[in-house]
């Protein structure tokens, strides 16, 4: 089903394009490219290599400029947690990415328009298009805008499970052990559903495409409940 909308893409992101085919090329997977067989149009693949360069140096000017008490290796570290998969795809979640891409008539069914690794694709494929449409500075807008807020909120997930094990562990205590509840969909497009339980109480729930993920997703929550219960007391 093709949802392509161009007026709604351009009012969600904020920029409206020059060349308007430059945004439908980052809207454009390549599965919908191969099934269209339309000679001369291209998937947004290169749009996505040149973006992830982008947003690398963007991101990187950010946190120099912002963050002068950290070391080399920590702003390598807060900046991978920044652009990391589930940071980007949430992103792109919230503005209707996944509503608007085109994709096969296949890849739409094997739910294609959710599958995290497309999301945090079209993140960096609209940042690519954006720069060669406009230049630097509506590509700064863009990521300043819809990623480089809430940095702390951000960086959390990335590194969730080592710090809800740090929060729970500062007395030399607390157990943390994660229980697979739910596991669904085909190899291609997994989909988990894990538990978090410290000292056997279970704290948590998350989701995610991998174990991993769904294990980083219920750490995430479970250090905002921990913390949302310390500011109750």
């Amino acid at each position: 089903m093709l949802n392509y909308d161009e007026q709604a893409l351009e009012r969600n992101i904020a920029y409206t394009f020059q060349n308007k085919a430059l945004l439908k090329q980052a809207m454009s997977h390549s599965s919908f490219i191969n099934e269209m067989k339309k000679t001369g149009m291209e998937s947004y693949e290169r749009l996505e290599f040149l973006g992830d360069a982008v947003l690398e140096l963007i991101t990187s000017e950010f946190l120099f400029d912002n963050y002068k008490e950290l070391t080399e290796g920590q702003l390598t570290k807060l900046r991978a947690s920044i652009v990391c998969e589930f940071t980007l795809s949430a992103i792109s979640e919230q503005l209707s990415f996944g509503k608007y891409v085109l994709l096969s008539k296949g890849e739409e069914l094997t739910g294609g328009r959710n599958r995290s690794s497309i999301l945090c694709d079209l993140f960096e494929s609209v940042l690519g298009a954006i720069y060669l449409d406009g230049g630097m500075e509506p590509a700064r807008k863009y990521v300043k805008t819809f990623l480089l807020t809430d940095i702390e909120s951000k960086s959390l997930f990335y590194d969730a499970k080592t710090t809800l094990q740090e929060m729970v562990q500062k007395d030399g205590k607390g157990v943390v052990t994660y229980e697979v509840l739910e596991e669904s969909g085909p190899d291609h497009n997994k989909k988990f559903v894990t538990e978090v339980l410290v000292d056997g109480v279970a704290v948590a729930q998350g989701e995610g495409t991998s174990k991993k993920n769904a294990q980083q997703m219920a750490a995430y929550k479970a250090i905002l409940t921990f913390r949302e219960k310390d500011c109750s007391e």
